[in-house]
C-alpha cells in the first residue's frame, strides 16, 4: 500500500513573529521583519540589517537550567516544536506512539554563539571555566535529541546539514521515513541563530550580504538587489501518515506528495547560472509525483535577493516550465523574513502549506524596479487569492545543494 503523508502541525518562530498565526498574518499583510542589528554593535560593518527574532522567551517551554546549557538555536527549535505539536492536537505521546514517532531536525551552523562564548571564556578565565555543556549545548544534532527526550519520541532521530537546504532535507527525510514505514509521525524542521559579528563579517566579505540600510534591503528579483539579509528562527512541520491523521481527527494543512533533489556540481557558493541543478530538482519532484508542469499553480522560490541566485532560479523555472512559467505565481517570502539559512526550507514549506490551506498566494515585497533577467509573475502587488492545487517549495544551498518539495491542497 502506498502511504500518503500530510502536514498536521506547524510551529514558527521568525522575524515576523513567534507563532504560526502571527507569521501568517504578517505574510498576508506583506510586512517586513527586517531591521537594524541590535544583537551587537554593527556600526563598523558595511552590512547593518538583519532579521532578528524579537521578544523571544523560551521559559514557557524550557527550564532555566536548560536555557543556560543549550544554545539559542535549540531554544528556537524547542519553542517551534511545542507549538507545532499543540497545533497538531498532540499534547503527549503514549509509549507505543512515541516509538512510532521520530525527529529529524537540522541547522546549518548549530551552536556557533555557544562555541564563541566558550572560546572567550577559555581565553579570559582558563580551561577550568569552560562549560562541560559546550558539546551537547552546541552540536547540530542536539535540537533533534532534546526534542526527542522532552516528548519521548523513540523513532528515527538525527540532524540534516546542507547549508540553506538543511531543513527542507529534514522534511524530505521525514517524508521518506513514513513512506518506508519507519514511523507514523515525524517531527521535522530546522533552526538557526547565527547573527554574530564573525558570521556577518564572513558573509559580507564574501559579497553575499545586502549593504542597503533600510527594511527593504531584502528585495528578491528586484534590479537593485545586492545580497541577502541574514536572519534567525525556527520552524517545525509535523508530518503524519494520512490514515493515522484521519483516525485521530487531525486538521490537515496540505499533503506532501513528492521530493526532488539534485546537485549543481559547479561552485562552493555560486549557483549554476543556468539553474540546471535547481531545474533537475523541480523536474524530479514533478516526475516522482507523476504530475505535469502545468498542474503547478505556485512556487515558493528560494530567491535570497542575490544577483546570481535570483536570476539562476528564474532560469531554472523557465527551463522546467517553458512558456507556462509565465502562468505560474512565484514569490519569495524571504523578502519579508530575510534568509533564515538552515531554517529557511522548513519556514518556507510551512508558508507554502498555509498558502494551500488558505488559498492565498504570499507576496514578494520590495520588488520595485523590474530586472530583465527576472521577468516572471512574482506576486509583487500584495497577497493574492487564487486556486492553488499544487505548489513547489524550492531550497538551494552552498555546495550546490538543491531540493524541491511538492505539496498539494488537501480537500478531504
Amino acid at each position: 500500500m502506498t502511504r500518503r503523508i500530510v502536514i498536521t502541525g506547524i510551529g514558527l518562530v521568525t522575524p515576523l513573529g513567534n507563532t504560526r498565526s502571527t507569521n501568517w498574518q504578517a505574510i498576508t499583510a506583506g510586512q517586513s521583519g527586517i531591521g537594524p542589528i541590535t544583537r551587537f554593535d554593527a556600526s563598523s560593518m558595511a552590512a547593518k540589517m538583519a532579521g532578528e527574532v524579537r521578544d523571544f522567551d523560551p521559559h514557557s517551554i524550557m527550564e532555566p537550567k536548560e536555557i543556560r546549557h543549550y544554545d539559542r538555536f535549540i531554544h528556537l527549535a524547542m519553542t517551534a516544536t511545542a507549538e507545532a505539536l499543540a497545533d497538531a492536537g498532540i499534547t503527549a505521546f503514549e509509549p507505543s506512539q512515541g516509538e512510532r514517532t521520530g525527529v529529524i531536525y537540522g541547522s546549518g551552523m548549530g551552536g556557533l554563539a555557544t562555541i564563541l562564548e566558550s572560546q572567550a571564556t577559555l581565553q579570559s578565565r582558563g580551561a577550568r571555566r569552560v562549560s562541560p555543556f559546550l558539546s551537547p549545548g552546541s552540536a547540530i544534532n542536539m535540537a533533534a535529541g532534546v526534542i526527542s527526550i522532552r516528548w519521548g519520541l523513540k523513532g528515527p532521530n538525527y540532524a540534516t546539514v546542507s547549508a540553506c537546504s538543511t531543513s527542507a532535507h529534514a522534511i524530505a527525510d521525514g517524508f521518506y521515513a513514513i513512506l518506508r514505514g519507519d514511523a507514523e509521525i515525524m517531527v521535522t524542521g530546522g533552526s538557526e541563530a547565527v547573527i554574530e559579528e564573525v558570521t556577518m563579517a564572513a558573509f559580507d566579505n564574501a559579497g553575499a550580504l545586502s549593504r542597503q540600510q533600510n527594511p527593504k534591503a531584502s528585495r528578491p528579483f528586484d534590479a537593485n538587489r545586492d545580497g541577502f539579509v541574514i536572519s534567525e528562527g525556527g520552524a517545525t512541520v509535523i508530518l503524519e501518515d494520512l490514515e493515522h491523521a484521519h483516525a485521530r481527527g487531525a486538521t490537515i494543512y496540505a499533503e506532501l506528495i513528492s521530493v526532488g533533489m539534485a546537485a549543481d556540481a559547479y561552485h562552493i557558493t555560486a549557483p549554476d547560472p543556468n539553474g540546471s541543478g535547481a531545474a533537475r530538482a523541480m523536474t524530479r519532484a514533478l516526475q516522482a509525483a507523476n504530475i505535469s508542469s502545468d498542474a503547478v499553480s505556485y512556487i515558493n522560490a528560494h530567491a535570497t535577493s542575490t544577483k546570481l541566485g535570483d536570476a539562476s532560479e528564474t532560469a531554472a523555472i523557465k527551463s522546467v516550465f517553458g512558456s507556462y512559467a509565465y502562468n505560474v505565481a512565484v514569490s519569495s517570502t524571504k523578502s519579508m523574513t530575510g534568509h533564515l539559512l538552515g531554517a529557511a526550507g522548513a519556514t518556507e514549506a510551512a508558508y507554502t502549506a498555509l498558502a494551500l490551506h488558505h488559498q492565498l498566494l504570499p507576496p514578494t515585497i520590495n520588488l520595485e524596479t523590474p530586472d530583465s533577467d527576472c521577468d516572471l509573475d512574482y506576486v509583487s502587488h500584495g497577497v493574492r487569492a487564487g486556486q492553488i492545487e499544487i505548489a513547489l517549495s524550492n531550497s538551494n544551498g552552498f555546495g550546490g545543494s538543491n531540493i524541491t518539495l511538492a505539496l498539494k491542497r488537501y480537500a478531504g
